[in-house]
């Protein structure tokens, strides 16, 4: 189900402090990451990553057959 132009979608992102800056991923988006030398420029980065990979699936998925589904665990 595709979301109306415009409506903002919240995402929980995981950071980590290193020396070398900020690590940041995505949990509920497998394989989506980045990272920043300071915190606001991780967090910045991990929304243009977010913004890419939900732009990839759309993309690969567009004129394909889908089906979702609920899974109780």
């Amino acid at each position: 189900m595709s979301k109306p132009i415009g409506e903002i979608v919240k995402y929980t992102v995981v950071i980590y402090k290193s020396p070398r800056g900020y690590h940041v991923n995505c949990p509920a988006l497998s394989g989506c990451v980045s990272q920043g030398d300071s915190l606001t420029e991780a967090l910045e980065n991990i929304k243009d990553a977010i913004r890419t990979y939900i732009h990839m699936i759309k993309k690969e998925t567009r004129n394909k057959t889908t089906t979702e589904v609920q899974v109780a665990v």
